[in-house]
């Protein structure tokens, strides 16, 4: 029996799932909304992706073999990964959709516009004038300044809007531009999303036989 795999012929689920339950933690338990990666992590996390290719199994115990039992429990089942397929809005409300759809995006370090919808969406949710006020600066900063550090693809007209809209703080300042970047995801990423090796990974993982 070979002690270790072909490398030539990494196994997909591997590297696609450890990845994805890594990102499932972080959005899951507070880290999600508000986006601390810089490209250098990101970087790191891609890295990552191909260390992850690379890697051999050490044996039956080894922390593949627990990572595998571990994933099981927490990754959703092919049901309702096909939901996501349905519609962006499905992907976005389901925790583990969101944390795969990142997953992917950071790996094309593409994120900003998702990161933009998430917080237009924590925004909506601030109740105090004066902390709405705060974040509306932030927010316009980040992503709709041109050229921002995490600028967003808007047309001047939207651009121009929102802007004006910082005149008179409401929580519905940035509704036509979270609409604009829903439909750029819906049309850009979103399908690509759903045709890559983490999503497909997701759809077709086998069940445990019953024993």
């Amino acid at each position: 029996m070979p002690f270790f795999r072909d490398l030539s012929k990494p196994q997909p689920h591997e590297f696609h799932s450890e990845f994805f339950l890594s990102f499932l933690h972080h959005t899951s338990h507070g880290g999600g909304l508000h986006r601390r990666h810089t490209m250098k992590e990101a970087k790191d996390m891609k890295n990552r992706l191909g260390f992850l290719r690379r890697r051999n199994d050490s044996g039956p115990g080894s922390n593949a073999a627990k990572l595998d039992k571990v994933i099981k429990t927490v990754r959703p089942s092919p049901e309702e990964a096909l939901k996501w397929g349905e519609s962006l809005d499905k992907l976005l409300t389901h925790k583990y959709g969101l944390a795969a759809f990142r997953a992917f995006l950071r790996t094309e370090f593409s994120d900003e516009n998702l990161e933009f919808w998430l917080a237009c969406e924590e925004y909506k949710k601030v109740k105090s004038q004066s902390k709405m006020i705060s974040k509306a600066k932030k927010i316009f900063a980040e992503y709709i300044a041109i050229q921002s550090c995490k600028e967003v693809n808007l047309d001047s007209h939207t651009r121009e809007h929102t802007k004006d809209n910082l005149q008179k703080v409401s929580r519905s300042c940035f509704d036509l531009a979270q609409k604009r970047i829903f439909g750029l995801m819906e049309k850009d990423s979103y399908p690509r999303f759903l045709r890559s090796e983490l999503y497909l990974d997701l759809i077709n993982q086998k069940k445990p036989n019953a024993s």
